[in-house]
């Protein structure tokens, strides 16, 4: 990937703000995260509302139960990709999370899983990812290993990369090259509050630590102008 892209966290609690914060976006954003909060509240909706916009999804369900079960969600989110109308615009899944914490059978089993949902469905396959390490999780002596042994895990196991704090960014890149996808969460402009996350970095400073994807939620869904605050962090990513 030649260079970081920015998503944007839907973090918010109904459906007329999120609607509200991607016509307030517009086109200057692509991607999208759709976390817990908002796929409780709206279910596939949510996503097929983006998709619908031609918006690339980020699903963010960090799924995380015995390799099975797993790779059953996995299929179903697979199936997102298909439009309920037909729709010619309509987006395929761009990604998904899982949780490294299930171990490499788990891993596998979500890897192979969407390889063969979209292959029955003629769909794209979307990216998966895996979660090491939670940014808000304090860092200790032990978390960078930790973070590491889980990215290692997950590249064995045929996922596309990880979900890593800017912290572990480099030692990630180093050690498993450049193919290897790292999303970084936790991102906040110099001047913002840090709120709950505990190992942040502004824009910059995680791509020059090698993150592919930058996710920001809080300083653009709560700034006065979004998509201002959005258009100030892409530029700091050009």
């Amino acid at each position: 990937m030649s260079k970081a892209q920015l998503i944007v966290a839907l973090d918010v609690e109904t459906f007329d703000e999120a609607s509200r914060l991607i016509d307030d976006l517009g086109d200057s954003v692509e991607i999208f995260k759709v976390g817990s909060q908002m796929f409780t509240a709206q279910g596939p909706f949510s996503t097929r509302y983006l998709q619908s916009k031609g918006k690339k999804v980020f699903l963010d369900l960090k799924f995380h139960d015995i390799p099975n079960t797993v790779a059953s969600a996995v299929k179903s989110a697979v199936s997102l990709s298909v439009s309920p109308n037909n729709d010619p615009g309509f987006a395929p899944l761009f990604m998904l999370t899982v949780h490294t914490a299930g171990g490499k059978e788990m891993l596998e089993a979500a890897a192979q899983a969407a390889q063969m949902q979209a292959k029955a469905l003629g769909v794209q396959r979307p990216l998966i990812v895996g979660v090491t390490v939670l940014t808000s999780t304090a860092k200790d002596v032990g978390t960078q290993e930790l973070v590491l042994e889980r990215a290692r895990l997950a590249k064995e196991a045929g996922l596309d990369g990880v979900v890593a704090s800017v912290e572990e960014a480099a030692a990630i890149r180093q050690s498993l090259g450049q193919d290897f996808l790292i999303v970084t969460p936790g991102i906040r402009p110099a001047e913002a509050s840090l709120n709950d996350q505990k190992r942040v970095a502004t824009p910059k400073g995680a791509i020059e630590q090698g993150s592919n994807f930058l996710v920001v939620g809080r300083p653009i869904i709560q700034a006065a102008s979004p998509r201002a605050a959005a258009l100030k962090i892409l530029e700091e990513i050009k």
